[in-house]
């Protein structure tokens, strides 16, 4: 076979975490690793063994984002099912990690070969052979964990994964807490009970939202949908769930780690979330984005440096209103509109939805997906 003379022959799938800020060792982290290599130790001691949790990965036909967690878990542990995932939410935290742990990925019949974080965690971009990409649409990853006490191969865990084509031009970046799920993140008190306390089956759908998310849903073609906040990885497989039971579009969660970070007591939520929205902007340059949230944080102030850092890539940003939320001044938003971005407030989707009929290119007015 021959190559262009501007691109080197193929050399096989590459595995390369995903970009981060530049690391130090911090106390809290020394401390935290110090305290799970301890307790780590004695599990396996008892027989606990690598288990993967697998989240869903996303990427283009030649490259592709795999995210996944390994833990160590009791031999007789059965698989997470639906029934795990709708557990009190403090269940969901009593955890234990398998840090440096090596791991195999199979996509499509290349097979990488990773190690896991210090908290156990699998973040790396696959790059695939450029001559024979994935085809567009749902594809799975087979996660194998290696055994170290053993030395063998660990339960296999398979991840969606979401390859989007070159075709798709709408995308859906939504946040979760008091957005598509009733949190009540303004109040504490009343946000710890509900992340830590509740049941996952009592969880109830803002109004009007499940509904609105169809109609973008069906309004395109194939619209690549992504659910971003700053909730634990932890509770993902409740958060699927919900998702799922609620009738929200399927999509990738991109959350967070709460522990220690490498730099400090406590991860940036602001952050994480301006990262990853410059990270799929980068990934997927074709895509214009529907950025959705709540005034009960910080997502007018994060979807503003959005607008201002990539102009021409968002549609619209659409703010649910919370009550007793962080005061927002009207006009915060409103400078995005400069740039042709317009900006629709409202206290649920029914709302929101009727605003954004009169927004071109996002609910099937003209102007979509061009």
């Amino acid at each position: 076979m021959t190559h262009p003379p501007d691109r080197p022959p193929y050399a096989g799938p590459t595995a390369s975490p995903t970009p981060h800020p530049t690391q130090r060792p911090h106390l809290a982290a020394l401390v935290e690793d110090w305290c799970y290599d301890l307790l780590g130790a004695v599990l396996r001691r008892l027989g606990w063994r690598p288990r993967v949790q697998p989240f869903t990965g996303h990427g283009s036909p030649e490259r592709v984002r795999v995210l996944a967690r390994v833990l160590l878990a009791p031999p007789q542990a059965a698989r997470r099912d639906e029934r795990r995932a709708a557990r009190r939410g403090f269940r969901h935290f009593l955890t234990v990690p398998a840090p440096q742990n090596d791991v195999r990925l199979h996509v499509e019949g290349c097979t990488v070969e990773v190690v896991t974080d210090r908290s156990g965690y699998v973040d790396v971009e696959i790059g695939l052979d450029p001559d024979a990409p994935l085809e567009p649409g749902w594809r799975e990853v087979t996660i194998e964990p290696r055994d170290p006490v053993r030395d063998v191969v660990g339960e296999r865990a398979v991840a969606p994964l979401l390859v989007v084509g070159p075709d798709t031009r709408f995308g859906l970046v939504s946040d979760i807490d008091d957005t598509t799920l009733v949190t009540a993140v303004p109040r504490p008190l009343l946000a710890t009970w509900n992340t830590f306390v509740r049941h996952g089956t009592s969880r109830r759908a803002v109004t009007g939202m499940p509904e609105l998310y169809r109609k973008l849903r069906d309004a395109h073609d194939e619209p690549l949908v992504v659910y971003l906040s700053n909730g634990a990885w932890n509770i993902a497989g409740a958060l699927r769930a919900f998702l799922s039971r609620n009738g929200y579009p399927a999509g990738p969660l991109l959350l967070t780690d709460w522990g220690p970070t490498l730099t400090g007591w406590f991860r940036s939520g602001p952050e994480h979330k301006s990262s990853s929205l410059d990270l799929l902007m980068s990934r997927f340059p074709d895509v214009r984005w529907l950025l959705v949230g709540d005034d009960g944080q910080h997502d007018p102030e994060i979807y503003a440096r959005a607008v201002e850092r990539w102009p021409g890539r968002v549609r619209a940003v659409a703010i649910r209103q919370v009550g007793g939320g962080r005061p927002v001044a009207e006009d915060q938003l409103d400078g995005l509109l400069d740039d042709d971005v317009p900006v629709v407030r409202a206290p649920d989707g029914i709302g929101l939805g009727e605003q954004l009929v009169d927004v071109p290119g996002v609910l099937g007015s003209p102007g979509a997906d061009r």
